[in-house]
C-alpha cells in the first residue's frame, strides 16, 4: 500500500485591490489608471496648447485680421474645402475600401470636425497667412456647430441614424474659448510691447512643434491596446490627411489665391481636430464598438502631423538650396 506524503499549503499571494480569491486566482476590479491619467494629461495639454496660442496671438494683426472677416475669400474657401471637400473625401475613401460600419462613421466623423490648432502652429513655420489661419480655425470651430450635425446627416445614414453620434458641442465650445481668448491677449501684448511679442512668437512657435509630437506620442502610449485594426483604416489613415492637403491647395490656387495663403488653406483643410473626433467617438458607441475605430483618430494624427512635417522639411530644404545658390553666384563673381 503506497503512501501519501502530504503535500505544504503556500499561503496564496492575493491583490491587495482584489473583491475575491481563490488559491492564486484573484478577481481585481479593473484598473482606471488610464482614465485618471488621460485626465491629467487632457488638462495640461490644453492648458499648454492655451498658452501656444498665446504666441501665437503675439504675430497677429488686428487689422489685417479685420481685412480677413470684411473681405471672407479665404475664409470661404476654406468654409468649401473644410466642410464640402473633407467629408465627401471620407465618405467616397469609405465606400472605396468596403470598411465596416462603425469604421466607415469613424472616418466621416473625422472629415466633418473642424480644423485644429495644429494648422496654426505648422503655419507658422511654413510662412503662411497666419491672420487667415487663425480666422479660418476660429471661424470652422464656430460654424462646426450647425455644419458637423448637417454633414453627418448627409453622409452616415447610408451606414447608421445619425442621432447614434452625440456631438460635444461643451468641447467645441471649450475649443474655440481655448483658441480666442489667448490670441486675444496675444494680440494685446502685440500692441503694446512690440518687441517682448517677438520673443514670445519664437519661443511659442519651437514649444508648438514639441507639443505636437508629444501629443501624438503620448495618444499612441495611452491607446496602444486599440492599435489592433483592419489595414484599410491604416491605408486611409495614411493618405487621408495628404489628400486633404492637396486638394485645399490645389483649389485655393485654382481661384488665384497667392501661395503663401494657399499654403495656408491647404493646412486647415487637412488638419483635422483628431482630438474632437475621438470625444464624439468615446461619447456615440459601445466598448465592442470602440475597438474596431478608435485607433483611427490616432492614426489621422499622427499623420496629418508626418504630412505637415514633409511640408515644412519641403519649404525649408528648398530656402536652404536658394541660400546657398545665391552664395555660390556671389563667391563666383568675387573671383
Amino acid at each position: 500500500m503506497s503512501t501519501v506524503k502530504p503535500t505544504t499549503m503556500l499561503p496564496a499571494i492575493c491583490d491587495n485591490a482584489a473583491t475575491a480569491c481563490s488559491g492564486t486566482d484573484c478577481l481585481v476590479p479593473p484598473s482606471n489608471f488610464n482614465a485618471i491619467l488621460g485626465v491629467v494629461v487632457s488638462t495640461v495639454l490644453t492648458i499648454m496648447l492655451a498658452m501656444v496660442m498665446f504666441a501665437m496671438g503675439c504675430r497677429v494683426e488686428a487689422a489685417k485680421l479685420w481685412g480677413h472677416i470684411k473681405k471672407p475669400w479665404g475664409i470661404i474657401i476654406g468654409f468649401l474645402c473644410q466642410f464640402g471637400i473633407m467629408p465627401f473625401t471620407a465618405f467616397a475613401l469609405s465606400l472605396a475600401f468596403g470598411v465596416q460600419a462603425v469604421q466607415a462613421v469613424v472616418i466621416i466623423i473625422m472629415g466633418c470636425c473642424p480644423g485644429g490648432s495644429n494648422s496654426n502652429i505648422i503655419c507658422y513655420w511654413l510662412e503662411g497667412d497666419m491672420d487667415l489661419s487663425l480666422s479660418m480655425t476660429a471661424c470652422s470651430s464656430l460654424l462646426a456647430l450647425g455644419m458637423m450635425p448637417l454633414c453627418l446627416l448627409i453622409y452616415t445614414s447610408v451606414w447608421i441614424s445619425s442621432d447614434t453620434i452625440k456631438i460635444p458641442y461643451d468641447s467645441i465650445g471649450i475649443t474655440l474659448a481655448a483658441l480666442i481668448i489667448p490670441i486675444g491677449v496675444g494680440m494685446y501684448v502685440k500692441h503694446r510691447w512690440p518687441e517682448m511679442a517677438k520673443k514670445i512668437l519664437k519661443v511659442g512657435s519651437i514649444v508648438g512643434l514639441v507639443l505636437i509630437v508629444i501629443i501624438a506620442v503620448i495618444g499612441g502610449v495611452l491607446y496602444q491596446s486599440s492599435w489592433t485594426i483592419a489595414p484599410s483604416l491604416w491605408i486611409i489613415g495614411t493618405i487621408y490627411p495628404f489628400i486633404g492637403l492637396s486638394l485645399g491647395f490645389f483649389l485655393a490656387r485654382f481661384v488665384g489665391q497667392p501661395w503663401y495663403r494657399c499654403r495656408t488653406i491647404a493646412l486647415e483643410t487637412g488638419i483635422q481636430n483628431a482630438q474632437l473626433c475621438s470625444t464624439i467617438v468615446q461619447l456615440s458607441f459601445t466598448p465592442e464598438e470602440l475597438e474596431k475605430m478608435f485607433a483611427f483618430p490616432l492614426i489621422y494624427s499622427i499623420f496629418q502631423l508626418v504630412s505637415a512635417l514633409v511640408f515644412v522639411g519641403g519649404k525649408t530644404l528648398k530656402q536652404t538650396t536658394n541660400t546657398l545658390a545665391i552664395f555660390s553666384s556671389g563667391t563666383m563673381h568675387s573671383q
